[in-house]
């Protein structure tokens, strides 16, 4: 019989010639999971012998990440500035770096804000951790797809979260009235071009919805529409903060000078690359 250190040797092994990073931790996570064990107990499992049952639970997850399955669809879940979130094919995966996102409005937003408003929420990542960073604030969660609005909903339900959080579908700020204004909008829009989009990983490129990723062909499409009609939205004193990517911040700067914001300004993510655009209404 195989041991569980044993198998995730194999394991790690098999993920890293098919080109898996982080292929060690990667099949520790997965081993895991199969076996409802957390890492520092699976680590004082290492010569328990597994048994047939739990290798058959085993193996499809592992040829599901061989396949270049991303981890978190597989698991079902990621953890979240604190969220335990759910999370499958219906929406984007929350990435680390959008938690600096969150981070950057508890800095920035010059009061707490009371309605909030996530343009292209996804799994309901970043409205349900201002939900949670707010406990004053009602938010309002748009996307244009139905799939990801379920998904968000059901997130909400399992953090207690729903009767704060108002999940519209909408193309941006169609659904909204015209006059309906907030203190803080908030987006992580697609900002790929079509042709960025076929370069990443396969995790990315073949498993997350594509329209949560690409703007087209010019990956800055959506960035500057939801710049375009934010100041109109925003109180005076408002914030709108933007994921974006990193070679889109001098034209978002000089659209945000021109879109009416007292100021805008550029902050880097952990990797010291342009990735979050601030302004001020």
């Amino acid at each position: 019989m195989l041991t569980v250190l044993e198998i995730i040797k194999r394991t790690s092994d098999f993920l890293e010639k098919r080109g898996v990073e982080s292929a060690r931790l990667n099949a520790e996570l997965l081993i895991g999971h199969a076996l409802g064990l957390k890492r520092m107990q699976l680590y004082l499992q290492f010569e328990r012998p597994l048994t047939e049952a739990e290798l058959e639970t085993i193996r499809p997850l592992v040829k599901r990440r061989g396949l270049r399955e991303p981890l978190q669809y597989i698991v079902g879940s990621v953890d979240f500035c604190g969220l335990h979130l759910k999370v499958d094919r219906r929406a984007l995966i929350p990435r680390p770096e959008t938690e600096l996102l969150i981070e950057l409005v508890k800095q920035h937003a010059v009061a707490p804000p009371v309605r909030i408003l996530d343009l292209g929420t996804g799994s309901g990542a970043i409205a349900l951790a201002l939900a949670s960073a707010y406990p004053e604030a009602t938010v309002t969660a748009l996307d244009v797809s139905e799939a990801a609005l379920e998904l968000t909903r059901e997130n909400a339900a399992a953090l207690g979260l729903s009767a704060r959080l108002r999940v519209l579908p909408s193309d941006w700020y169609a659904a909204l009235p015209l006059t309906e204004q907030f203190e803080l909008i908030v987006s992580n829009p697609p900002y790929l071009s079509d042709e960025e989009t076929i370069a990443t990983l396969p995790e990315v490129r073949d498993h997350e919805p594509k329209a949560a990723l690409s703007a087209g062909v010019n990956g800055a499409a959506a960035l500057e529409l939801i710049l375009r009609e934010s100041r109109a939205r925003l109180v005076n004193g408002g914030l709108l903060a933007l994921e974006t990517g990193i070679a889109q911040h001098s034209q978002l700067l000089i659209a945000a000078s021109g879109g009416g914001f007292a100021r805008a300004e550029s902050h880097r993510d952990l990797t010291g690359r342009d990735r979050f655009v601030l302004a001020f209404a």
